[in-house]
């Protein structure tokens, strides 16, 4: 008889136990933003909401930054580092092809022998992370820290009136482990490769091997046309994974969708029906859109203000290049 193949034994429920954000230290306003752009403090303000974002020093890395989140974060679980089984990483600043900056964090933060991976789905990636963190827990038991980092301005063009306002720098991170209860539920994702180009690098890094005089590779988007996918077809995710959770927009204590646009986050929030006692997320007005680290930020925040307290029931919505999303409802740490 041929011999079985062991199952492993996992957690029956997953949940997130931590959360810690790192915020680079120079703070940049909408007037030092406008010496590079045509544009204004009020323009930004009404298009977008933002009023100031990070950027990141030299000495600010993508290492840098994710270790300080992670600490934060695995502090906040009451565990130490030697107790993480599995480092994930949601960016796509990372400049370089290999190794997977996840080698780093996890080597930075004491995680020996910790499996480390790099994942690539633009500002949609930390949820990503979160939900293949929790099947990965429920499969294999253990903690998985999931980091969101990001220094956007490595890949922007500060005279690009369409993105150089937008984007600020920074790292968030959570660290999920078992649980006795539902902490995460099921996941909604997906992709549409078909408008793969409105958010997209202007070309591939060969072409600096090809052509040396080549301009350097930078962020391009279609912004309204992202706003309009946003608006609509996310409200329509975020409804679907309410539904999947089994519970409704009023059960909702927290909405932290991306930090994309304040009137993304405003237009979605009706689309969904969230009701008025439902605190949303607005981390976008003092930090920017942080791409892969909006969302765990943005989850820092709302607690550190007090706005949502732990066991609250959240729903997290990541969006962005691919276009790619992921949304699923969980219980704050």
């Amino acid at each position: 008889m041929k011999a079985e193949i062991a199952v492993p034994n996992g957690a029956r429920h997953a949940r997130i136990l931590g959360v810690g954000a790192y915020r680079p230290r120079r703070v940049v306003d909408n007037d030092e933003v406008c010496r590079f752009i045509d544009s204004s403090d009020e323009w930004i303000r009404s298009r977008t909401g933002i009023v100031t974002r990070r950027w990141a020093g030299p000495d600010e890395t993508l290492g840098v930054m994710a270790e300080q989140a992670a600490n934060k974060a695995i502090a906040a679980a009451g565990l130490t580092p030697d107790q993480i089984d599995c480092v994930i990483t949601a960016t796509f600043t990372h400049l370089m092809q290999t190794p997977a900056i996840s080698t780093e964090i996890a080597h930075r933060i004491g995680a020996t022998g910790a499996a480390a991976f790099d994942i690539t789905a633009g500002c949609a990636g930390f949820v990503h992370g979160v939900v293949l963190a929790s099947d990965a827990v429920r499969s294999r038991g253990g903690h998985v820290l999931v980091v969101g980092v990001e220094r956007m301005t490595d890949l922007l063009d500060m005279k690009d009136r369409s993105t150089a306002f937008i984007f600020g720098d920074g790292a968030g991170a959570v660290v999920i482990g078992p649980s006795d209860t539902p902490g995460i539920g099921p996941a909604v994702w997906g992709a549409d490769g078909s408008q793969a180009d409105a958010i997209a690098q202007t070309a591939p890094w060969d072409v600096l091997k090809d052509d040396p005089t080549h301009e350097f590779p930078v962020m391009r988007q279609d912004g309204q046309r992202v706003f309009r996918w946003a608006v609509y077809e996310m409200a329509k995710v975020a409804k679907q994974a309410l539904d999947a959770a089994g519970i409704g927009p009023d059960d909702l204590d927290a909405f932290i969708p991306h930090q994309a646009n304040e009137r993304i986050i405003d237009s979605m929030s009706r689309s969904i029906g969230i009701p008025a006692q439902v605190v949303v997320a607005k981390d976008i007005v003092t930090n920017g859109n942080t791409s892969g680290a909006s969302i765990p930020q943005a989850i820092e925040a709302v607690l550190e203000s007090g706005a949502a307290a732990t066991g609250d029931t959240a729903l997290l919505l990541g969006y962005g290049s691919g276009l790619s999303y992921a949304a699923v409802v969980a219980t704050l740490p």
